[in-house]
């Protein structure tokens, strides 16, 4: 976590020699935590994998003229791994050989506990050996839990925003229905940061599609001005509970309806 502080306060927002632009760096980062048994994180993967051939996504892809992204693992303080390293993704063809090599990826841990921020910390540290110079830099994270291992991510968000990543949240509602206002409030961060929540697993490939099509295309609504200070902006999800009902059972799902608010630097 200090390597990662440092890391990144003293980075300047200079690109690598020889980086290739693209719209968007985008890190997936995947819960292998103890919660997730084996069928959910097959359910994650072909979700992922499904995602990258969806017409929606490819059609964003295309739009945005490529974007780089890799997937990677997490589970307890110090269970964190690449299963798909950084590529180029702006036509069918790479984003068919993205996921195909998404298809393949076994799991690495099956982690005891579920450490939030030693992920995101890891995950920040990612970037700066992408290869590649993003307009925009994001950490998706998706999970069944809250932390419970390390410190609070919320001290891990401030570096994040710090350096100007955003921080987006896929959570997956099946053990704790309420999960997405953790994820809303402890988090979530950075410009145009939202959350999308997964009802369960079997939903987890639908909000995986919504999320990225929204991270690859950003957001419609107001941007900060060019020159604002850092912080300028902030999002707020406001969440609105709809109660559905299945033959079997009654659940609540989450809609997320984003708010730009102004917040002091």
């Amino acid at each position: 976590m200090v390597a990662c502080t440092l890391l990144l306060a003293g980075s300047g927002r200079a690109a690598p020699a020889g980086a290739r632009a693209v719209a968007l760096e985008l890190v997936l980062a995947v819960d292998t935590s103890m919660s997730v048994g084996a069928d959910e994180f097959a359910l994650q993967m072909a979700g992922y994998a499904a995602a990258f051939r969806h017409p929606e996504v490819l059609q964003a892809i295309l739009a945005s003229g490529g974007i780089a992204v890799t997937l990677v693992q997490w589970a307890d303080s110090y269970q964190q791994a690449v299963s798909v390293d950084w590529a180029w993704v702006g036509d069918d063809p790479s984003a068919a050989a993205f996921a195909d090599r998404i298809a393949t990826v076994g799991r690495r841990f099956v982690g005891p506990g579920t450490a939030l921020a030693a992920a995101l910390a890891w995950c920040l540290q990612r970037f700066e050996s992408s290869g590649f110079d993003g307009q925009r830099r994001v950490v998706d994270l998706s999970g069944d839990g809250r932390d419970n291992r390390g410190p609070r991510v919320t001290s891990v968000r401030a570096l994040a925003r710090a350096a100007g990543i955003t921080v987006n949240g896929l959570p997956i509602l099946n053990d704790e229905p309420f999960l997405d206002r953790y994820y809303q409030r402890q988090v979530i961060a950075g410009a145009d940061a939202f959350v999308v929540a997964a009802a369960d697993y079997e939903d987890f490939g639908e909000a995986i599609v919504r999320k990225l099509v929204r991270e690859i295309a950003g957001s419609p609504i107001a941007r900060a001005p060019p020159h604002a200070p850092r912080g300028y902006w902030a999002r707020a999800v406001v969440p609105e509970m709809r109660r559905t009902t299945t033959s079997s059972t009654m659940r609540w799902n989450s809609i997320s309806i984003p708010v730009s608010v102004s917040t002091r630097s």
